[in-house]
């Protein structure tokens, strides 16, 4: 997220293009309007802004909503990192070429803060049609709301779990896959023992420093060790045991994992995943899907499994780990909010969770609904996807939303880059460090 402070100086060269870029954003709802009942925004077009790893959602999205309301969307693909900083200066740039977006749910205490994105409390709280009960509860609360206001609805579900190449396994004498970190670890370093030289690897393990990348690798094992990024008064809890040795566990996979896990994004990992070339790999659910889809090149379509991530420490439950999760807001200045509460109510709604969940060619996105992990169709096709996401019935991990949340999440992730660059000394104190940020920031 860019500050207030640190926007200064960009609006003037995004100003400079705003005419060219706002034709799309202006005039009412009311004076574009054709038609009446379900074809009223008929002849509309409304603008949102949508990561890149979700431009086959953003297709089929536009292709069902104009089916359904004659209007037309939109969609500004950007680099999944860059998606709030943009929402922000859109604004308050007073360019307003955008109307709707789907920004990392971390992110929002920041928008709101910023004057960006608009309070949508009175009509989520109103709307009975939003069917907010059957949103996924810890994903529901966590993905929309900020204090006591709620700025979204819930689009991606987006938890980690844990995925493993069945032949690979086998090759190597690994009969189960692991149900502890310390199993995983022992796993890890037997693949990449007996495979490395022929380039096969026990992991891939996303470390590029990205709070989305990195900072994901460290939450998954926060979530596995019982941790908290907070306790239950707000206060900053990475000096814990349990964040301390989260940190310890990605030390210790970092020298048997792919090479090099500092420059391991979702791109190098999931190709190597494709390809066959990793026993392990920690994503997000819907790589079961595009595993399967042949526009994805896999080779490993039947050939995988998945489980919940491991646990360690003392916790023996398993938890998910709402790593990344995306969440549909509505911008402070459009004049499009009809149009936009419209289409984020039929983004969002059971129904198209559940078509996007098992779309061809594969959109990524995962469930945000409870229907959705009773789904008879996704069931069926990918079964053990459908089971391991019931994890987020049990109790999750996710990320602070306040304001300032988004420099928490860089502040962690640098820290922690830091760690496996050997920079950050031991990891107690390396989260020791991390603690004493956080606290400054958060006062």
């Amino acid at each position: 997220m860019t500050s207030r402070r640190r926007l200064t100086a960009a609006v003037a060269a995004l100003a400079a293009t705003a005419l060219a870029l706002t034709g799309c954003a202006t005039g009412s709802d009311a004076s574009t309007a054709s038609g009446s009942g379900d074809k009223k925004f008929a002849g509309q077009t409304l603008t949102v802004e949508m990561i890149s790893s979700h431009e086959g959602a953003a297709k089929w999205l536009a292709a069902e909503f104009k089916k359904e309301t004659g209007a037309t969307i939109k969609p500004v693909i950007v680099p999944y990192d860059e998606i709030g900083s943009k929402i922000a200066l859109d604004q308050q740039s007073g360019a307003n070429t955008i109307d709707a977006a789907a920004p990392w749910y971390v992110s929002l205490g920041d928008l709101a803060a910023d004057g960006a994105i608009q309070d949508l409390s009175s009509w989520i709280k109103d709307d009975k049609a939003l069917d907010t009960s059957d949103f996924i509860p810890s994903i529901y609360d966590a993905y929309s709301k900020v204090g006591d206001k709620r700025y979204g609805l819930p689009f991606d579900g987006d938890t980690h779990v844990l995925f493993y190449n069945k032949e690979i396994l086998a090759r190597n004498g690994i009969a189960n896959p692991p149900k502890t970190w310390d199993e995983y670890l022992a796993d890890v370093k037997t693949i990449t023992a007996n495979e490395g030289a022929k380039g096969v690897y026990g992991a891939a393990v996303f470390g590029q420093k990205s709070p989305l990348i990195l900072g994901a690798s460290y939450a998954n094992r926060l979530a596995g060790f019982g941790g908290e990024f907070l306790d239950k008064s707000g206060k900053p809890a990475l000096d814990s045991e349990a964040a301390v040795e989260a940190a310890q566990a990605l030390v210790d996979v970092n020298t048997y994992a792919l090479p090099t896990p500092a420059e391991t994004d979702f791109g190098a990992g999931n190709s190597a995943w494709f390809a066959g070339k990793v026993g392990f790999i920690e994503n997000w659910t819907d790589l079961g899907v595009r595993s399967e889809d042949p526009s994805s090149d896999s080779t490993v379509a039947g050939k995988w499994g998945v489980v919940t991530l491991p646990v360690g420490g003392s916790n023996t439950t398993p938890r998910a780990s709402l790593v990344a999760g995306f969440t549909w807001v509505i911008t402070a200045n459009t004049k499009k909010a009809d149009l936009a509460k419209a289409f984020i109510q039929f983004a969002t709604s059971s129904e198209t969770n559940a078509k996007l969940l098992v779309a061809s060619p594969p959109t990524g996105i995962d469930p945000n609904r409870k229907s959705s992990l009773e789904d008879a169709t996704y069931g069926k096709d990918f079964p053990e996807i459908q089971k391991v996401n019931e994890t987020t019935l049990q109790g999750t991990l996710a990320w602070p939303t306040g304001e300032h949340a988004t420099e928490l999440a860089q502040v962690l992730t640098d820290g922690l880059a830091k760690l496996l660059a050997g920079q950050g000394g031991t990891a107690k104190q390396t989260m020791d460090d991390i603690q004493k940020k956080w606290e400054s920031i958060l006062k």
